[in-house]
Formats: structure tokens, C-alpha cells, sequence
């Protein structure tokens, strides 16, 4: 059934595979996003209590803090010391100021920013038991509470700076984002072409093989796996046609091959019919004329029995239940005795015939009755489709554990059109010259598939006007795989 390419299906591939991108920079960008603001809020959490760490471990200061907190009006005291180190303390009006609270209740005595009360934190509780509170918050404030006399020294700071470069960070994400998804999506519609072109063209080439079209190629223009499935696909077009080509081929084959066989059964059932219907109704008609007549039906009986069985013979092909009688014999008395069967019938032509065997020839292993088909049917061709007065050569040899069977003739030859087809079933070079002798187009068919059978190969070379040469080759212990080879 023929399918046609939806553009629209095509839009929706490109567009899922745009969105899936655009998806992909957005999820990275996110994840890059958490990491830095987690990052900028570690590390200004780190550099707080690192700083204050180191400003609270000055001597000097640590000094005067605690001589100050002996004092009448240590509260101011310790304030103009704090003031006086506020540089080292990094303290910031807006995000980051100083208190000193009364360890007793905790109560603001003076600040850096007037506040005169404050929210207690686990660190100012921990440092109005005593104990210096320099544990990192978990919320909008890093904080650092020490203990001094009576006084706790409180230094706060609410993440401002921190939060106001985190912003900063993802403003910039934000704007990289914009600007990363304008070239993701033009990079993914350039991506989305080169990927999809292939399968685009796959769809076409389907839809037009649908039609029966196989000409169509797709461009292979990488070597990845899609440039892979386009190769494939074209390598199973190019398959898929010639299948069809042969199917093709081989349904003329049949149907010329059914009206080969219709013609020449209907030919002699035809002559009988009316030489028989001829002697019933003959009356007196002369013996000599009854005696021809007579041998009209019988040869004419005898050249539909030849296509019976020539039909029987493919069907066991066909079938497979043709089997092969392998014995060793005597190949060079079978050349003889094939030669002299059609020896009478070359000589009635005005045929010469020669024949030229090596001394001593190789016994082989064979079906005999079979090699002798395969012999008779090329002698019989040479004498058919030379013309009076020709030469037919007859001549063998052995050779590398091989023997070989050769019959060169003086014929009309084969035209080089038709050489690759002459083993074809059915097939027939010029069918009005093979029904004037009486051929069907079966007959080399056989031939080669007796001599495959015996493990050998059929060689025809010729050339139109010229003549014709065909050699059979032969194993002289015949196939590995017959029955009880090892032992003949």
C-alpha cells in the first residue's frame, strides 16, 4: 500500500528534536545555576567565619576588648574598640554590624546601628553560657557571638552582599540562557535537517518503492549510523529490484515455457490424430502409404514421450527426488559409444566428425546413463545447429584430478546476447529454428544440472556464424558428497 510523506510529520520530528535541545540547555543551565548560587553562598559563608576567626585571634584586640570589659563604661568602651577595628571586622552599615550585649539577659548595650533589640540566635545562646557561638546558620544570617567579661561581643551580618551576587549570577545565567537558546534552536534546526534529511529521503524512496519505483537512491554523506541504515537501505532497494527483476523474468519464463510446451504437445498429438484418422478411413489405400503413415505416428509419439520426459525429469529437480546412480566406469567407452550414436546421423548431414581422445583415460565416478544424457544432448545440438557439410571436433583429456570433455562445431553459433541465458530453464535462443528441430528449451538446462550434480561445470563459448565450443569438466572421484564415494 502506497504511504505518502506527511510534511506535517516531518514538522513534528523537527520539533520534538528542538524542543528535546532547548530542554537539554535549559535542565544544564539550571543545574549550572543551583551550583553557583550554592557555591557564592559557601564561599561567602566560609570567608565570614574565617574573618572573623582571624579578627577575634588579634591579640591587640582580643587585649583591649578584655580590659575594656572591666571598666565602669565598658559598653562604650568596648564599642569605640569595635569601632576602631571595623575594618578588620568587614563591618557594613547595610549588611554586616556589631553588638554588645549584657551576658546576663542579653540585652543590646550598644551597636553599630543603633538597633537596641535583637532575635536570639543558637550562637548567642551558646556564648551567654560562656562558650565562643561560631556556628554557621542555616538561613538569611551568619552570625559570631564571643564572650568577653560580662559582655558578649556579637557580630551579625544578613547575606545582602552574598544574595545581591547571586541575583547578579542568575541574571547572567538568565540572559545566557536567552541568548543560548536562540543559537540552540537555529544549531537545532540546522541538526534537525542533517538528521532528518536521511529519513525523509528513506520515506520517499519507501513510498515510490511502494510504487514499485526502485530507482531511487538516498545520498550517503557520512559514515555514522545513519549514513549505515541509508547504505543499507540502498543496498536492500537494489536487492529488492533485482528479486523482482528475476521474479519477473521468471514468470516469462513460465508462461512462454507453458505455451512452448502446449505448441509442441498440441503439434504431434495434432499429426497423430490426423494420420490415424487418415488410416481408419483409408479404405484402399496402398500398404507402402499405411507403413508411412504408420512411422508419421510413431515418430511423432517418440518426440512427445522426449517432452514428457524432460518435464518429469525438471520436476524432479524440482522435488529433489532425483537421485544419481555413482559408480566408477569406463568415461572414455561412453565418448565412443555417445560418438557413434550420432555418428549416422552427422553423416547423413554431410557432417564431419572427429574424434581425439588421450591414451589411457581416467576411469570416473559417476552416474553413467547420466553423463551420457549430458554428452548426447551437446552432440546432438552440434549436429543440429550446423549446417551441412560442418565439422564437429570430439576431444578429452584428463588433468589435476579432473577430465574433460570437449565438442567445438562449425555452427551457426550463439549470439553473445543470449550466452549468459543458454542454461536457463525454458530459455531458447531463436525459438522458430529449436521448434524446426524439434528442441524445447530443456535440454542444456538438464544438462548443467546433471554435470553441477556431479561436482563439475559446463563451459560454452561460441560466437555468431562461427561456431560453438562446449567443454565439460568433470572430478574424477566425482562429488565429496556422494552417496559411498569413499569407497568406489
Amino acid at each position: 500500500m502506497k504511504t505518502d510523506v506527511q510534511p506535517g510529520a516531518l514538522r513534528s520530528l523537527r520539533t520534538k528534536l528542538i524542543f528535546i535541545m532547548l530542554l537539554l540547555i535549559l535542565l544544564l543551565m539550571a543545574v549550572v545555576c543551583v551550583f553557583l548560587v550554592r557555591g557564592v553562598q559557601t564561599f561567602f559563608t566560609s570567608a565570614f567565619y574565617k574573618e572573623m576567626s582571624a579578627a577575634f585571634a588579634n591579640e591587640q584586640m582580643a587585649a583591649s576588648l578584655y580590659s575594656a570589659a572591666r571598666e565602669e563604661d565598658a559598653p562604650e568602651k568596648l564599642n569605640d574598640i569595635l569601632s576602631a577595628y571595623s575594618g578588620k571586622l568587614g563591618i557594613d552599615a547595610d549588611t554586616r554590624n556589631f553588638y554588645i550585649l549584657r551576658m546576663s539577659d542579653g540585652r543590646v548595650m550598644a551597636g553599630s546601628d543603633g538597633v537596641t533589640e535583637l532575635e536570639f540566635t543558637n550562637n548567642i545562646l551558646t556564648a551567654m553560657t560562656g562558650s565562643e557561638g561560631a556556628e554557621p546558620g542555616y538561613g538569611d544570617l551568619m552570625d559570631v557571638a564571643v564572650p568577653v567579661g560580662d559582655y558578649i561581643i556579637y557580630v551579625k551580618d544578613n547575606r545582602q552582599t552574598a544574595q545581591d551576587l547571586s541575583w547578579e549570577l542568575i541574571r547572567l545565567i538568565l540572559q545566557s540562557v536567552a541568548v543560548g537558546f536562540v543559537i540552540s534552536a537555529a544549531l537545532s534546526v540546522i541538526l534537525a535537517r542533517t538528521l532528518l534529511r536521511p529519513i525523509l529521503d528513506m520515506t520517499k524512496a519507501a513510498d515510490a518503492m511502494a510504487g514499485g519505483d526502485f530507482s531511487r537512491k538516498i545520498t550517503v554523506e557520512s559514515g555514522d549510523e545513519v549514513g549505515n541504515l541509508a547504505a543499507t537501505f540502498n543496498e536492500m532497494a537494489q536487492r529488492l529490484e533485482t528479486t523482482l527483476e528475476e521474479l519477473k523474468n521468471a514468470e516469462t519464463l513460465r508462461r512462454e515455457f507453458v505455451a512452448n510446451v502446449s505448441h509442441e504437445l498440441r503439434t504431434p498429438l495434432t499429426s497423430i490424430r490426423s494420420y490415424a484418422e487418415t488410416l481408419s478411413d483409408g479404405g484402399d489405400m496402398p500398404p507402402e502409404m499405411q507403413k508411412e503413415f504408420l512411422g508419421v505416428i510413431v515418430n511423432e509419439s517418440d518426440r512427445m514421450t522426449k517432452i514428457v520426459q524432460d518435464l518429469l525429469d525438471l520436476s524432479k529437480f524440482d522435488s529433489g527426488s532425483w537421485a544419481l546412480n555413482f559408480e566408477r566406469f569406463d568415461l572414455e567407452r561412453s565418448v565412443r559409444d555417445v560418438y557413434a550414436a550420432v555418428a549416422l546421423d552427422a553423416k547423413k548431414r554431410g557432417h564431419i566428425v572427429n574424434l581425439e581422445l588421450e591414451w589411457r583415460m581416467p576411469y570416473v565416478v559417476g552416474d553413467r546413463s547420466r553423463i551420457e544424457q549430458v554428452l548426447m544432448n551437446i552432440l546432438s545440438n552440434a549436429v543440429k545447429y550446423t549446417p551441412e557439410g560442418g565439422t564437429i571436433e570430439i576431444s578429452s583429456g584428463a588433468l589435476d584430478g579432473q577430465v574433460w570433455i570437449r565438442v567445438q562445431d562449425s555452427g551457426i553459433g550463439i549470439p553473445e546476447a543470449d550466452l549468459p541465458r543458454v542454461f536457463d530453464r525454458f530459455y531458447r535462443v531463436d525459438k522458430a529454428r529449436s521448434r524446426a528441430s524439434g528442441g524445447t528449451g530443456l535440454g542444456l538446462s538438464i544438462a548443467h544440472e546433471i554435470v553441477e550434480r556431479h561436482g563439475g561445470k559446463m563451459v560454452i563459448e561460441s560466437r555468431e556464424g562461427e561456431g560453438t565450443t562446449v567443454t565439460v569438466y568433470l572430478p574424477v572421484n566425482g562429488p565429496a558428497d556422494a552417496p559411498g564415494a569413499e569407497s568406489l
